[in-house]
């Protein structure tokens, strides 16, 4: 299977498909199960280093400058040295710099970790989104919002394990490298399932996934969710722990009950896709997403905090594949491309998104700075006709 745009390739035997799944399904929870421990483990960042809210959301800043980095050049690299190789550099980058993150006390080294995990989990994350939405055409049938699921429930699993590690006493330096080592076999192991093979397309590829045009603006829709998605990676635990004044255990799981929540919504997200148009889905994420943070920023009780966690993981669920999906498709782009392009300005809302509500917490307060999220998730809803219409 080849990272490359695939809609003239003849459709999969069932073994085939069954294998080729199989390997990206176990990639995809890799991807997730390094977020959600990262994601559990900001409160013990924050205070390994003494940071404010300003300074972590520098940080931040950096691992999402790292990735828009990456990804205007991840297409080209994919499509130069094969989905397989991708995956193999891209994912001992990101999990060694996960392992790495509590060993050291340098600012610095902290900056530059994050930097590396943003580079290598972008490119990562291009490579097996290409290798998905080939895979979803080649098998004529749509795949890619189950593909997701299981970074959801690799996402949720890694915050659980956090959370019983921290009521085990572990110490979350030794989680991380734990996790990370751990993760790294499953990697290895599975990316021999994927491509090799350079794209077949007969045009040497940009070097530089600048998107314009329909990947632009879908860039832009996907942005308006990465905001809200990042925001729940990087806050939703420290949400739960200081400003509800839970323990570290029960504030990861803010990022637990996120992540069970996308991992539900996009099990069955292939069948909503075919259900509903691309436009209908878009506003019912934005309502549900609202709905869910309004919930959460306007209890004082941790469990009814955790179901408005839920609400807005459901309402993003299907957003980021069915974007995906779609601009993997776009006429005359690779994949690789496609995804690139879309997810340069998707991440922008990781860049953006989880800073700003650092910075306004530090103005405010944590809690009013989430409000923005909610402001995020209505304008994505909004907005949904204008990029998807003529689609929906």
């Amino acid at each position: 299977m080849q990272a490359s745009s695939c809609a003239a390739a003849p459709a999969l035997d069932a073994p085939s498909l069954s294998a080729a799944r199989r390997a990206i399904r176990v990639l995809f929870f890799v991807l997730g199960m390094a977020m959600g421990v990262w994601g559990a483990q900001v409160p013990a960042v924050k205070a390994h280093y003494g940071l404010d809210e300003q300074t972590l959301s520098l940080a931040l800043l950096a691992g999402a400058g790292g990735a828009v980095l990456c990804l205007l050049t991840a297409g080209a690299l994919v499509a130069r040295f094969g989905a397989r190789r991708c995956v193999q550099a891209a994912g001992t980058l990101m999990l060694a710099s996960v392992a790495a993150v509590l060993q050291v006390r340098s600012l610095g080294a902290l900056f530059a970790l994050m930097l590396l995990l943003g580079a290598g989990s972008a490119l990562f994350d291009v490579a097996i989104n290409a290798e998905g939405s080939a895979l979803e055409q080649r098998a004529r049938r749509k795949l890619m919002s189950g593909l997701h699921a299981m970074f959801s429930v690799g996402g949720m699993a890694g915050a659980l394990l956090c959370s019983l590690l921290h009521r085990g006493g572990v110490a979350p330096q030794f989680q991380l490298a734990g996790s990370a080592a751990a993760m790294a076999i499953a990697l290895w192991a599975s990316a021999a399932g994927l491509g090799s093979q350079r794209t077949d397309s007969e045009e040497a590829p940009a070097p530089i996934a600048w998107p314009r045009g329909i990947l632009l603006w879908m860039g832009v829709l996907t942005a308006l969710c990465m905001v809200a998605e990042g925001s729940m990676y990087d806050w939703s635990a420290l949400f739960i722990r200081q400003e509800l004044a839970t323990d570290a255990a029960t504030g990861a799981l803010g990022f637990a009950a996120f992540s069970a929540a996308m991992a539900i919504g996009r099990l069955f997200g292939d069948r909503v896709r075919e259900r509903f148009t691309p436009v209908a889905l878009m506003r019912g994420s934005g309502v549900l997403a609202t709905a869910g943070m309004a919930l959460a920023l306007t209890t004082a009780a941790p469990a009814v905090a955790l179901l408005g966690f839920m609400l807005v993981g459901l309402g993003l669920a299907n957003v980021v594949p069915v974007m995906f999906a779609a601009a993997a498709q776009v006429p005359g782009v690779s994949p690789a491309h496609g995804v690139a392009a879309v997810s340069s300005v998707g991440y922008l809302g990781f860049m953006v998104g989880p800073p700003l509500i650092g910075a306004l917490a530090r103005w405010s307060s944590l809690t009013a700075a989430l409000w923005a999220v909610a402001l995020f998730a209505v304008l994505m809803g909004v907005a949904a006709r204008a990029v998807l219409g003529r689609s929906g």
